[in-house]
């Protein structure tokens, strides 16, 4: 319950523990699951003494137990093994601390564990974190791979010797940690995380050798997977050897099966490539001299052909046919010409026979009032005594109109 105090009335530490204890000691045994970082035999001691730690989280427990409650499982229990523990809250007031009074220790076993994987990998798979379409492409060629191994291990040599053999020029930025145990997982995803945030790092190889199920369980901790999930960097898993395969292989971008092998696939073979070019370039050669030869060879046959031999032959052939076709556009010109004069001779003497001059020259004559207007009757001529005017073919002259005759 709530207690009434006050800086005039506060209550003594004793009380403060006292009340706690007392609020603890109300609660039930529970079943907690860890793993055992720190273990304490002494001999002649009843009471064994260990620390329960949760290895995706940095936090632990002290747990307590008679000699004759952990002596059943002593044989196959030790610092770093997974157990499950029945045990009891309890308070120590002298010191204020909380710890838990084991009544059963049961070791995890590797059933249970393979169980709880196959959990877990279903419900990240769920998720979408080991979809294909997640993966992210290798670069050809990396100028800084970030390692995360342990110190001095066989995996870290077998990284950078094979990597260095296969191209020299290549940086590591090595970041050395706990590849088992109840540290390896809080180490591995602050180093994960640390070469991700690096600009200059193209990508992230986790490299360890082989071990046991139970020396490869941090590489399957749902932390380590969602820190690797949330790369922006790609992420290579080399965890084990060939058989082994822990939840990291699902969520990197590409899982190698030794540390050799990831060596083999983070950077190319400089003598390879050098061989591809010197393939490519022989390749290369043989097509251009392909084109050339080809190229040569029509040149001789076009070169071998009549026309090119006397170019001069077209010109002169072009030359006759135009002289042919002058000579016969001149000769049909000139029909032409030939007829058009003739009935243009034709035309004109018909033009001047039918001509009023021609008329005039038989002896006639044109009759014109004074007005200029033809007269072509007799009542044309106008009245008598009036003047008009006679054109005939020397010359014109005037008469006059005489009505006395019959016309």
């Amino acid at each position: 319950m709530a207690l009434n105090t006050s800086a005039e009335a506060p209550l003594p530490v004793g009380e403060v523990s006292r009340l706690i204890g007392g609020w603890i000691d109300r609660l039930g045994a529970i079943w907690v699951e860890g793993q055992i970082t720190q273990l304490s035999r002494r001999p002649g001691a009843g009471v064994v003494f260990l620390t329960l730690r949760d290895p995706s989280h940095d936090i632990s427990v002290s747990v307590t137990c008679f000699r004759q409650v952990f002596d059943r499982i002593a044989d196959v229990v030790t610092e770093g093994a997974r157990v499950v523990v029945l045990a009891k809250p309890e308070w120590y007031a002298p010191r204020g601390q909380l710890s838990l009074r084991a009544t059963d220790i049961r070791p995890v076993g590797i059933g249970e564990l393979l169980v709880r994987l196959e959990q877990l990998k279903k419900s990240l798979a769920a998720e979408g974190l080991f979809a294909l379409d997640r993966k992210q492409p290798l670069p050809f060629l990396p100028q800084l791979v970030g390692l995360v191994c342990g110190r001095a291990s066989a995996a870290e040599r077998d990284v950078l010797e094979n990597a260095r053999r296969r191209w020299p020029a290549v940086r590591f930025e090595v970041r050395n940690t706990a590849v088992q145990g109840v540290n390896a997982v809080a180490q591995v995803v602050q180093a994960v995380e640390e070469l991700d945030a690096m600009d200059e790092v193209d990508v992230i190889v986790v490299a360890r050798g082989g071990g046991s199920v139970e020396d490869l369980l941090p590489f399957s901790d749902e932390q380590l997977i969602r820190a690797v999930a949330a790369c922006r960097t790609p992420v290579v898993s080399a965890i084990g050897h060939e058989p082994d395969s822990p939840l990291l292989d699902l969520v990197a971008d590409l899982r190698a099966s030794t540390p050799t092998d990831a060596a083999k696939k983070v950077v190319p073979d400089v003598g390879e490539e050098l061989e591809r070019v010197q393939q490519l370039r022989d390749r290369a050669l043989r097509t251009v001299r392909g084109l050339l030869d080809r190229e040569e060879r029509g040149l001789a046959h076009a070169l071998g052909r009549p026309a090119m031999e006397r170019p001069q032959r077209l010109v002169d052939e072009r030359e006759a046919e135009v002289d042919a076709l002058l000579g016969r556009s001149r000769r049909v010109l000139g029909h032409l010409l030939d007829r058009a004069d003739s009935e243009l001779a034709h035309t004109l003497a018909r033009v001047v026979s039918l001509s009023p001059a021609a008329t005039l020259e038989r002896g006639y004559a044109v009759l014109q009032r004074p007005d200029g207007h033809v007269v072509r009757s007799p009542d044309e001529a106008g009245a008598p005594g009036e003047p008009l005017r006679a054109r005939v073919s020397e010359g014109e002259f005037t008469v006059r109109v005489d009505r006395d005759g019959d016309g």
